[in-house]
């Protein structure tokens, strides 16, 4: 029996889950494993699905497709758009969609695991299928490490993944070395003196001491990085007060850090709270802040050998034409753990997901940062063919390049 891929995809895409509370996509993806005669282990790192297929001596391969959905409301205009509403990790009732393509990562992969198991007579060695849980909160990898994924599964010779983006659906992006940011999140706290509006003089304000340090943030990247390294330090979120005529004891700042290797996290890090505690102490504050990291996300990082393998196969699969060097993306991934924990190579790529007529409008009007809906955004969708048979395919063939 084959798999119809596209009701799968529409399925999942109308039923979107938070990270960690992903059971039902996890249910689904593991039956249709199990169907095709995979053996199953559910609960992996909370809500991970591991599936191992066999086949004879040789290499084992792992392939991850995560599987969670994210906070935002659905404005796509599809016909299978989701109306689902969920609850956060902190208890608030928000909408949830797929605005990352995760479903989409599932339906490929699973239909790249079925092009596997039909063509067992042509390659041998081992596939471990990951279906991950939590991308989004930066979590979910380390989770079915820390459940004893090495331990409890055949350890990896090669890690693969993939993403669907915002290029022409039918094209494949790869490049060797650094492929996306590692990145940290920082909550700071900045602690000040509170009191009456009226009397500025006698407290020490928060608000100012957010602000300037708000602003000297900006210049970590602008005047200390090399203008040719891809480094970023945003301010997303600034909470202080309650009212106009009180001065607040506190303020919190919520940034978001991305660099392209491990040096230059280093120093991103180390003159962020340089800038932060100096603009303390230049306030008059007391009590030094306090910055904790909420998440720590690795670069991806392909395997300079390996990617040159995948890049000739997608090539021949694809056409030369159709494979491009995507660039450095911006945006992070917990992918790498696996293979940094393995301490084996990864590949990670990116393939289309954009209507090519639609793109190519947007390119022609100079126009795709308004007309292409980029990840995360409410419009995000991707055309369902070819997007699913290219990520199935560049799965399949990805994996077959590694297998013997």
């Amino acid at each position: 029996m084959t798999i119809d891929l596209e009701a799968l995809y529409v399925d999942l895409h109308r039923h979107p889950e938070l990270s960690f509370q992903e059971t039902r996509t996890a249910g689904i993806a593991a039956q249709h494993l199990r169907e095709l005669g995979i053996e199953i282990t559910e609960g992996v790192g909370r809500t991970g699905v591991v599936g191992v297929l066999a086949n004879g001596p040789g290499p084992v391969v792992w392939v991850r497709a995560d599987m969670d959905a994210l906070p935002v409301r659905e404005d796509s205009g599809l016909a299978y758009a989701s109306t689902v509403v969920g609850t956060d990790a902190e208890g608030n009732s928000v909408p949830v969609m797929h605005a990352c393509g995760h479903d989409m990562h599932v339906t490929a992969m699973i239909g790249a695991v079925e092009r596997l198991v039909g063509t067992t007579d042509e390659w041998s060695g081992t596939v471990v299928v990951i279906i991950q849980p939590a991308e989004e909160f930066g979590a979910g990898a380390r989770a079915m490490l820390d459940d004893g994924m090495l331990a409890r599964f055949p350890k990896p010779d090669i890690v693969l993944g993939q993403h669907v983006t915002p290029l022409p659906a039918g094209q494949v992006g790869l490049r060797p070395g650094p492929q996306m940011s590692a990145s940290d999140g920082l909550t700071v706290t900045l602690h000040g003196r509170g009191g009456h509006g009226s009397r500025p003089h006698s407290t020490v304000d928060p608000v100012v001491m957010a602000a300037a340090t708000i602003m000297r943030l900006q210049t970590v990247v602008s005047r200390e990085m090399d203008p040719h390294d891809l480094t970023v330090v945003s301010v997303g979120a600034v909470h202080a007060g309650t009212k106009n005529n009180i001065i607040p004891p506190h303020a919190t700042l919520e940034l978001s850090l991305r660099y392209p290797d491990d040096a230059l996290r280093e120093k991103v890090l180390a003159a962020v709270e340089r800038v932060i505690r100096a603009e303390a102490m230049a306030s008059g504050a007391t009590q030094e802040p306090t910055i904790e990291t909420l998440h720590t996300l690795p670069a991806t990082i392909n395997d300079t050998a390996a990617a040159a393998r995948v890049t000739a196969a997608f090539r021949d699969a694809f056409g030369i034409d159709n494979v491009v060097d995507p660039g450095l993306y911006a945006g992070s991934e917990d992918v790498s753990w696996f293979a940094r924990d393995a301490e084996v190579p990864l590949v990670f790529w990116f393939w289309g997901g954009i209507d090519p007529e639609l793109y190519a409008h947007a390119v022609a009007n100079d126009s795709v940062a308004e007309d292409v809906p980029s990840t995360h955004a409410p419009a995000f969708a991707p055309v369902i063919h070819p997007t699913i048979e290219v990520g199935v395919t560049a799965m399949a063939t990805a994996a077959r390049t590694f297998l013997g």
